[in-house]
């Protein structure tokens, strides 16, 4: 399975706890309105078991193959191994990253949350990582864990690294101006498209936002996984 390059564009974080019709019923909206990148949220109902989580995976899979949009799983990195979704998304940095690579055995996209720590924007740029996030850049119920990310952060990770950047955390199409000196590839989204009467429409206001935004390919000679 190749592996997808992410350059940007509209990340949109699912969250599994919701109705299953419904949210794949906002996915597809969501999907054709342009979204680019899809995460799984490791936010599963209690109840669920694990077959259900990779039966609930592969029809997300169903839809997002159909539209060439690689999917991410946040955190729970075995997933892959079990399924083809197309990557990690990481919240802080693993002790055993390397661990994980070679547990994969595969090619997979790999990404991580970033606050105020350059450390992390540091480590991303060591191990080859495919793109940062930033939380939060604004205040947001769906991410209440995040600290406020300060834009000086934002324009000193862009001194250290290529990678590909997003930005997310209470924005909206309305507030995402505030952030046009800011050198980002990318917007991830919960809330904003998912509790939006038409995820289509919201989704492409979302990419009409980024429109000045160039989508970033790693210009650097990059390093191997195993030189990481």
């Amino acid at each position: 399975m190749m592996k997808k390059e992410i350059t940007g564009g509209i990340y949109l974080v699912l969250d599994p706890s919701i109705n299953k019709t419904e949210l794949l019923e906002k996915l597809e909206q969501a999907l054709n309105g342009g979204v680019d990148i899809i995460q799984i949220w490791n936010n599963w109902p209690e109840s669920i078991s694990h077959s259900g989580k990779v039966e609930f995976i592969e029809e997300i899979l169903d839809l997002t193959k159909r539209h060439n949009v690689p999917v991410l799983m946040n955190n729970d990195w075995k997933m892959l191994k079990e399924t083809d979704m197309d990557g990690v998304h990481l919240d802080q940095i693993p002790e055993d990253y390397d661990q994980i690579q070679s547990k994969i055995q595969r090619d997979f996209i790999a990404g991580i949350t970033c606050s105020n720590n350059l450390e992390v924007i540091q480590w991303a740029e060591n191990h080859d990582i495919d793109y940062i996030s930033f939380c939060s850049m604004f205040p947001s119920n769906s991410v209440d864990s995040c600290e406020i990310v300060r834009t000086e952060t934002v324009r000193k990770a862009r001194e250290i690294t290529d990678i590909p950047l997003f930005v997310s955390g209470g924005i909206t199409p309305k507030n995402l101006s505030e952030l046009d000196d800011l050198d980002f590839q990318g917007v991830a989204v919960i809330s904003g498209i998912l509790t939006s009467d038409s995820p289509r429409i919201m989704a492409n206001e979302y990419k009409k936002k980024l429109k000045n935004k160039v989508p970033l390919r790693r210009v650097k000679e990059r390093q191997s996984r195993s030189g990481g």
